[in-house]
């Protein structure tokens, strides 16, 4: 058999099982890709602040290399350390849920987030709740 026969064999064989499809996965969004999030989470653990999200693409293709960053301030408004965390892939639909770590500071005042991917920006809807 020749190796062109071989491997269209093989495509059709992992396409026909159901085998996360080679030949029709869809390229990773360029540009704007959009994320459902529910209300973050955070809570004092020891000396850590620990902060949970959980997210779903809502873009019609997967978002390669989803990261969310996260930034502390102190009542002044001065920034103090955060924590970051990256989705390597994230399909359409998939839910996926980040926990930022960050060591606990007595200045610490209030938070933001920032999502980003590798492609480009993300805009974030908050849902009430994710399925």
């Amino acid at each position: 058999m020749t190796r062109v026969f071989r491997r269209a064999l093989a495509l059709t064989v992992l396409s026909s099982v159901g085998i996360a499809g080679l030949a029709s996965a869809a390229p990773p969004i360029k540009g704007v890709a959009e994320v459902g999030i529910l209300k973050p989470v955070t809570k004092v653990d020891g000396a850590n602040v620990v902060t949970t999200i959980k997210l779903k693409n809502l873009s019609k293709g997967p978002i390669a290399g989803l990261k969310v960053d996260e930034y502390w301030y102190d009542k002044g408004g001065n920034l103090l350390p955060g924590a970051s965390k990256v989705v390597r892939l994230l399909g359409p639909g998939e839910v996926a849920t980040v926990v930022l770590t960050t060591k606990k500071d007595p200045k610490m005042n209030s938070n933001t987030y920032q999502f980003s991917h590798a492609n480009g920006q993300v805009t974030t809807r908050v849902l009430p709740k994710i399925e």
